[in-house]
């Protein structure tokens, strides 16, 4: 597994307006809307392409296009949700599949709830969209999920990461053969007794939503 912190200004500008209490929720959206934009510019850098030829106003030219099976983008609801815009904004022509799991608070072990995703994933890229990797649990789930049903290649794009989750991120898929990558715009200091991320941002679902 390979680990990405994006180290950009632009990044650490939006993230730090993330974290700040007094960002209300829409702005809170706009930014994180923004922020995925810019880690999926790192995230497709191995996107599968194809070698095309296009006619100019001039003469013909040559240049790629994404290739087939079309990438798929997998949110893991609910606050996976608030990265699909910002990430079919630069691939508009991607897939879209849900997964919906939910971290029992006492356990933090991961539950599925819900999946709407194609059983055949066989030579797919996934790119797998979840705000916060705090203990790893959820996303290490989702992911073997989408390897079970044949993804070849699965990125992870999260806002913040805590190191716990990156070391059992590594341990869950030491061996495994499919790339895997997580994209993030900062690996912060570590967990708290409860799971979250310190310094952090709050609840990502509360913060882009409203607590419900």
């Amino acid at each position: 597994m390979q680990t990405h912190a994006v180290d950009h200004p632009l990044v650490a500008h939006k993230l730090t307006t993330l974290r700040d209490v007094n960002t209300d929720s829409p702005t809170f959206r706009r930014l994180a809307d923004e922020l995925v934009t810019l880690l999926a510019y790192e995230a497709t850098r191995d996107v599968r392409v194809a070698a095309a030829t296009v006619q100019t106003p001039l003469v013909q030219a040559e240049g790629v296009q994404l290739a087939s099976p079309k990438p798929l983008v997998v949110p893991i609801l609910r606050a996976g949700l608030g990265m699909l815009d910002g990430m079919t904004r630069l691939l508009p022509t991607a897939e879209v599949g849900f997964l919906g799991m939910i971290r029992d608070e006492g356990s933090l072990q991961a539950q599925t709830y819900a999946t709407r995703l194609p059983e055949d994933l066989s030579g797919r890229q996934c790119y797998v969209l979840d705000p916060m990797l705090a203990t790893g649990g959820t996303l290490a789930a989702a992911i073997q999920l989408l390897l079970d049903r044949g993804a070849d290649h699965v990125t992870a794009i999260c806002l913040l990461a805590a190191p716990e989750g990156l070391k059992y991120m590594e341990q869950a898929f030491d061996g495994t053969r499919v790339p895997i990558r997580v994209v993030t715009a900062a690996v912060d200091s570590h967990l708290n007794e409860q799971g979250f991320i310190l310094p952090g941002l709050g609840d990502a679902g509360d913060r882009l939503y409203g607590v419900v």
